[in-house]
């Protein structure tokens, strides 16, 4: 594979309409966005999770920027290239400021990359994407040359997920500098980003202004005012009536009057997030499944399979989800890179599922309980229900544990669940994303595994995908990917249920490019 410069003037970036650089001209002097989710945390680097990196991405940039389709842009870093094969120099933009007036530079990017490994009782770390890095070297003030463990063709992708942060402003007595929680008080939350942090109330607000020296170019409002609003009535009610002048996830069950409003407009894409059951696979006894003695069914494939079996994705996806949702049998949507063309979901057969069931010893089912968010994916705790009463027909007797996605997360990560509903967004846009986090073996000096709360684990996978990460050539890459998603697939490692279909409303006169990573970003409002 032949690797160039990759390069692009700066009018060509704000024609793009990138992760943070898209700037418009000035449409109004406030954007009102109604939230389907608040994030949990303002630290760029404490949680991989949606609601926090789109606002992690407004207040900062990373190198290297992602458009609405996940395509690589230059950001903080104006071009890469691979000097050999485990060494990568970046050239850093020069000029740019960050928010307190201080001059960026490569200090600021080898501390920002050296800090997610150190941020502690992180739900889902970012370190994942920093891994690979064995050493970094500040050639000047304006290079920076990594140097991987092992050939890393993916470390441009693993560098477009990583905020870079004033080193200066978040200096403190600690190991990760500024801890979590000062930077949710908005201590030292200093970016390079086109809005600068004014003020969080949780639960109520969270405002940012535009940042008039922002290098590419100048934002599109002057002002961003976040309202969290899990009810999706509540967010509909709210653009309706003028309080907002955009809003997250509205509701399948709205979409039809909201795209026959004419004081509405609706903007939608095909994203890159799973909804997946993961099931606890490692486990010997079956914590919150009684009756079956003391030993875990879900470490057995016949049983995981059966369960797959078990759900009718195309009801859900027609009669739940209203065709917010398309029904899958990979991690990702085709033709992404790394999936494959004939992943199919599972077939709906519960008289199969039965016949499994009793193959692996369970021919009167056995109960269980489904955990699951009620405020973080689009109609979660309906999805789960559903599910729930599917699995009860095969003879599982399923009982649904829905709550907050505050309580669900943390129930989730400390293993109270043998079986639960989450979703998950390819950051990186193609499969070593969801491979590492989801179904690797949980390993952290690999960045492996950060996700997998079933704590699934395949060595023989784990060996594939270790493969695929050091192999520059795509092609070669790609098979690789291919084959060890097919390995977990075949093996159940999780329950993969529908790919997410992700709509925006706006107000008449604004619109919204709408984006795979489902982030919602000011600079891409516009006016019509």
């Amino acid at each position: 594979m032949t690797m160039q410069w990759k390069s692009l003037t700066a009018a060509a970036l704000m024609s793009i309409g990138a992760m943070s650089v898209a700037a418009q001209p000035v449409q109004a002097a406030e954007l009102k966005v109604g939230l389907s989710a608040e994030p949990s945390a303002l630290d760029p680097h404490y949680h991989n999770l949606g609601p926090n990196n789109q606002i992690a991405y407004t207040i900062f940039d990373t190198l290297i920027l992602q458009d609405e389709n996940q395509k690589l842009v230059p950001g903080l870093a104006t071009s890469w290239k691979p000097v050999n094969e485990t060494t990568w120099e970046f050239k850093l933009r020069q000029g740019v400021k960050f928010h307190d007036g201080s001059a960026f530079n490569a200090a600021d990017v080898i501390f920002s990359i050296n800090r997610p490994g150190k941020v502690p009782n992180s739900p889902s770390s970012m370190i994942i994407f920093t891994r690979s890095i064995a050493e970094m070297k500040a050639v000047d003030d304006y290079t920076v040359q990594f140097v991987t463990k092992a050939p890393h063709p993916l470390l441009p992708t693993d560098l477009s997920r990583i905020a870079i942060m004033s080193a200066e402003a978040a200096k403190s007595g600690v190991a990760e500098g500024m801890t979590t929680e000062a930077l949710s008080n908005g201590e030292g939350l200093v970016g390079t980003g086109p809005y600068k942090y004014v003020e969080w109330v949780r639960g109520n607000r969270l405002v940012l202004e535009g940042n008039k020296d922002y290098w590419g170019g100048k934002p599109s409002w002057d002002k961003v005012t976040y309202r969290p609003m899990s009810n999706d009535a509540a967010r509909v009610a709210a653009l309706l009536a003028g309080d907002v002048d955009m809003i997250e996830n509205p509701p399948p069950a709205d979409l039809k009057k909201l795209r026959e409003n004419p004081k509405v407009n609706i903007s939608q894409a095909v994203s890159n997030r799973l909804i997946y059951i993961h099931l606890d696979s490692h486990s010997d006894e079956a914590g919150g499944i009684p009756d079956v003695k003391g030993k875990n069914p879900l470490k057995d494939v016949r049983v995981r399979k059966a369960l797959s079996m078990a759900i009718n994705r195309d009801a859900i996806a027609s009669r739940i989800m209203e065709g917010l949702g398309q029904p899958t049998g990979d991690f990702l949507p085709y033709p992404m890179f790394g999936t494959r063309k004939d992943a199919k979901p599972e077939k709906y057969d519960p008289e199969a599922a039965k016949k499994l069931l009793a193959e692996a010893g369970y021919p009167n089912g056995f109960e269980i309980t489904l955990g699951t968010p009620n405020d973080r994916y689009i109609n979660d705790a309906e999805v789960s229900q559903a599910v729930a009463s599917q699995w009860t027909r095969i003879g599982v007797k399923t009982k649904v544990e829905a709550v907050t996605k505050t309580v669900f997360f943390k129930n989730r990560d400390d293993y109270k669940y043998s079986a639960y509903l989450a979703g998950w967004g390819a950051g990186t846009g193609e499969m070593s994303d969801p491979l590492r986090a989801l179904v690797a073996t949980p390993i952290k000096e690999k960045g492996f595994g950060t996700t997998n709360k079933g704590r699934y684990s395949n060595p023989k996978m784990d060996a594939v995908l270790e493969e695929a990460l050091k192999t520059v050539d795509d092609a070669k890459r790609e098979s690789l990917l291919q084959q060890a998603s097919k390995m977990a697939m075949d093996d159940q490692a999780l329950i993969p249920i529908h790919i997410e279909v992700t709509p925006w409303a706006t107000r008449k006169g604004l619109t919204y490019k709408a984006r795979a990573d489902q982030y919602t970003f000011a600079n891409g409002v516009k006016a019509e």
